[in-house]
């Protein structure tokens, strides 16, 4: 049996652009039979933005014109998007990932952070909510915040260090036969090099990276 092509995908719930791509990865299972790999790559919104008090006018007209984008891709299918009411520390949401699926419970889990985060009805920061997501989804809260406390940050850890050795920085990211891909604008282009491996070649030509 021929195995699958996999393709490694980065995503963090507080991105409005990674919400909206959802529905086009998962679609990548059946239209072209890949294999899927999420990994969560939390955002360290400080680090790339800098503080409030940088921020410049020109900053601000490419937030707001960004979170307009995403709720345009989010309009177009049925989905809600309200704006994040404070900036958010997703370590908790991306260790709840890391542990649903070590449980069987990714995609309910995924489906409801991301639904219910971008409806105001969950604080991704809140130790106790996402563990409320666990319990409801049928994991036990009780073993999710014990693998917070244990070894859930060194996990994540490892996971965005290897994510950035791979030049990830930010979300949705796809890599595909180590090549990356940033963005939903680039999944037509992923699925071409998906189809068409060998063409990896003349796309970056003497440019790529080994």
């Amino acid at each position: 049996m021929t195995e699958k092509p996999r393709v490694r995908i980065y995503t963090d719930y507080k991105s409005p652009y990674a919400y909206v791509a959802n529905k086009r990865l998962f679609e990548l299972e059946d239209t072209i039979g890949v294999e899927l790999e999420w990994l969560p790559y939390t955002l360290r919104i400080p680090e790339f933005m800098g503080t409030v008090e940088e921020r410049t006018p020109h900053f601000w007209r490419k937030v707001r014109y960004s979170y307009m984008d995403a709720r345009r891709f989010a309009n177009a299918q049925g989905l809600t998007m309200k704006g994040p009411r404070r900036i958010y520390d997703a370590f908790y949401s991306s260790a709840g990932m890391l542990f649903a699926q070590r449980h069987g419970l990714f995609r309910p889990y995924h489906d409801t952070v991301f639904r219910k985060f971008w409806n105001h009805e969950l604080e991704i920061d809140d130790l106790s909510e996402i563990a409320g997501v666990i319990s409801a989804i049928g994991g036990s809260a009780d073993a999710f915040e014990a693998y917070v406390r244990g070894p859930a940050r060194a996990e994540h850890d490892r996971i965005i260090d290897e994510a950035e050795a791979l030049g990830v920085f930010g979300v949705p990211s796809m890599v595909f036969n180590g090549e990356l891909f940033w963005g939903g604008d680039r999944i037509d282009m992923l699925i071409e090099r998906i189809r068409h491996p060998e063409s990896v070649a003349a796309a970056l030509g003497s440019g790529r990276r080994t």
